[in-house]
């Protein structure tokens, strides 16, 4: 049994893109080193969105993750950088990560927007550009942790 967190960011601007490149890096890394983290993987969607799809052993592992350390301290900075955020969350029987097309039909059919200052037209609708071929680059489970 795996809970499944997808997210979907979008920077509305360029000259936000760096520092946010700074913070995923260092919630990639906590991420990889958190207990309960079963696999994970992020990739980009087109015009300057981002994705990440991770898997964890329960929600509270995920939650743990999501309240502390790089990420706590990244998530303020994305209500102003970002003007579309969204996320969709679903249990399954097995620890495979879903397909980025799974997610991407979870995310259009299931998914709830996040609050951001400067919302697109699109934000509230969960309307975005459909995915096409994305890569995805994994993000596996850190030995050690701690």
């Amino acid at each position: 049994m795996a809970f499944v967190s997808v997210t979907r960011l979008r920077i509305r601007a360029l000259r936000f893109l760096p520092r946010f490149v700074i913070h995923t890096l260092g919630s990639r890394r906590q991420c990889a080193r958190s207990p309960g983290f079963l696999s994970g993987a992020v990739f980009a969607g087109g015009r300057r969105s981002f994705w990440t799809v991770t898997a964890w052993k329960d929600r509270e592992s995920m939650r743990a993750y999501m309240t502390d350390g790089a990420h706590r301290i990244a998530m303020p900075h994305l209500l102003e950088w970002c003007d579309e955020a969204s996320v969709v969350h679903w249990e399954q029987s097995d620890d495979a990560l879903p397909e980025a097309h799974e997610a991407e039909g979870r995310m259009r059919l299931e998914g709830r927007p996040s609050k951001v200052r400067h919302p697109s037209p699109d934000h509230a609708a969960l309307r975005f550009a459909k995915l096409a071929n994305p890569r995805m680059f994994p993000v596996r489970p850190d030995n050690r942790r701690g």
